[in-house]
């Protein structure tokens, strides 16, 4: 197998994985997005290691936190700030969402 074969295989292994993560999410795009804005937003108070911004969020929006907490959990947010770094790392690009970046 040569290089550019290589290259194409690692390409569409991962857009099949983002695929498979996109139509994971148990619920829509935009709504995970406005969760990940809502909970990185400046007024947001201090983590206190429970999802009890995320499910106001979720409750505000009629959405069920039974089904998308553990969803959450399962990419890394154990927590409303977990939510925010591990939950974005394995969603940003798909959801278009970005942390803001220092000036």
């Amino acid at each position: 197998m040569d290089k550019d074969q290589k290259k194409r295989l690692k390409a569409e292994f991962k857009r099949n994985e983002q695929e498979a993560l996109k139509s994971s999410i148990p619920m829509e795009i935009d709504e995970l997005k406005d969760l990940l804005s809502f909970l990185d937003r400046e007024d947001v108070p201090p983590c206190d290691h429970t999802h009890k911004e995320t499910i106001g969020f979720l409750k505000s929006r009629n959405l069920i936190p039974e089904t998308i907490v553990p969803w959450l959990q399962e990419h890394g947010g154990y927590c409303d700030c977990e939510v925010i770094f591990n939950v974005y790392n394995d969603v940003g690009d798909i959801v278009g969402w970005h942390l803001e970046e220092d000036e």
